[in-house]
């Protein structure tokens, strides 16, 4: 998001964690938000009207007031409100935002349970199976599927091991986002980074790592960065040996593969 609509994410998520706050319960919170989301998004019409420039904030504010009220809790409300209040680029951009307020919220359930590092290992895990399967991955991001069986293999697949919000985000994932699954997981993984105040480093190696290794790691990427990372580890033989770490865009290369590779083109040069 961009400009205005930057702006107003900022102040819509700062309504959410009012919300998570007054709130006992994030899961609901997270719910409504989900479905009041899927109400606007369905509905050109409504999604041009809660953003509708020419109209007051308190005006918009009021016609969600009008739709939602008693169809879902006061705190998902009191986000929605603030949400249809603000300016947004674009009317896409507000569905986007309450959906991507839902996920935080799921998220925030997680880590008033303390349980927020484990979801965040998970859909990183399953993100990576899904990519690595080929069937897994048409199964689930074919676009003529019923949203229903692609939800419930989710399900299947995840529910006897993995936290519930991991089973609820992914299943939400191959539901709305199939032919982005890739990148609606990267979205939320930004967010669980984001809420524990962290960066994230995809380290990929050829064997897996020793707890005191993974360790040693994180430490000092942590004191480069000035900020706690999390590493999410990607087992890869191809790269004979040695680390990559990617962290956003920046790549610090110290595999063998790269450096045989390198060797190559310095000979053929």
């Amino acid at each position: 998001m961009q400009g205005p609509s930057r702006n107003a994410m900022a102040l819509s998520r700062a309504a959410l964690e009012e919300a998570l706050t007054s709130s006992g319960d994030a899961v609901a919170l997270a719910e409504d938000l989900l479905a009041v989301a899927g109400t606007v998004s369905g509905s050109g019409t409504l999604r041009r009207a809660l953003a509708d420039p020419s109209r007051e904030g308190r005006e918009r504010a009021g016609l969600v007031d009008r739709l939602f009220a008693g169809r879902v809790g006061d705190p998902a409300q009191h986000v929605a409100r603030t949400v249809a209040a603000q300016r947004w680029n674009d009317s896409s951009d507000l569905p986007v935002a309450l959906e991507a307020l839902s996920v935080e919220a799921f998220l925030a359930n997680a880590q008033r349970a303390g349980r927020l590092g484990r979801v965040e290992d998970e859909l990183f895990r399953f993100q990576r199976i899904v990519a690595g399967d080929d069937r897994l991955q048409a199964a689930l991001t074919d676009p003529r599927a019923p949203v229903a069986s692609k939800s419930n293999l989710v399900r299947q697949l995840l529910s006897d091991k993995a936290a519930p919000e991991t089973v609820r985000l992914a299943s939400h994932a191959v539901a709305t986002r199939t032919e982005r699954f890739g990148r609606t997981i990267e979205s939320y993984l930004a967010t669980a980074a984001r809420r524990q105040q962290q960066v994230t480093a995809v380290v990929t190696s050829a064997a897996p790592l020793t707890e005191a290794q993974v360790d040693r790691l994180v430490a000092a990427l942590s004191r480069q960065y000035g900020r706690q990372v999390h590493a999410n580890i990607v087992i890869d033989p191809s790269v004979i040996g040695g680390i990559r770490v990617e962290i956003g865009d920046e790549v610090i290369e110290g595999t063998i593969s790269s450096r045989l590779d390198d060797a190559r083109r310095r000979l053929s040069s």
